[in-house]
């Protein structure tokens, strides 16, 4: 949220300076001053989706490497959890009791299987945070080349 405020605060000033530098050079070449501010912003634009799409990159490859751990313990498993139902009978209301093999199974798979949830989740995560780099890099590159020739 501060970063969004930061940034719409540089491109308000961007603007402001580029009004600025078209009032004071109507006469000598406004329109280059134009030009100029609108590259400036574009590279500003990339940059920041590269830095962020980086960033998420990062998170992305760390949440692979080390997958948040499974939050329900095996006690609280039990008390929850460890109940199974008995298949359609329906005058039959009580509950049969899973052996404690059984629930450690039962808990095993579920915590192996969030686990392999939540890194698939990570690879969806970086193969869309690669899209946030992949993308706006070659604009970058491009209107950083074209300022470099208005330069020289």
């Amino acid at each position: 949220m501060i970063f969004l405020s930061i940034a719409a605060v540089i491109v308000v000033v961007l603007i402001v300076l580029m009004v600025v530098g078209i009032k004071t050079e109507t006469g000598k070449g406004g329109e280059d001053v134009i030009k100029s501010v609108y590259i400036y912003l574009v590279l500003f634009a990339t940059l920041m989706m590269t830095i962020g799409g980086s960033v998420a990159v990062f998170m992305a490859v760390a949440d692979i490497i080390a997958p948040a751990p499974y939050y329900q313990s095996f006690e609280e498993f039990k008390n929850w959890g460890g109940l199974e139902k008995p298949g359609t009978d329906r005058e039959t209301t009580e509950e049969t009791k899973l052996s404690e093999e059984e629930l450690k199974e039962k808990y095993e798979a579920m915590v192996s299987a969030e686990k392999e949830r939540q890194i698939n989740r990570a690879k969806n995560s970086l193969i869309k945070s690669l899209g946030w780099i992949v993308i706006p890099l070659p604009v970058f590159v491009y209107f950083q080349r074209r300022l470099v020739k208005k330069g020289a």
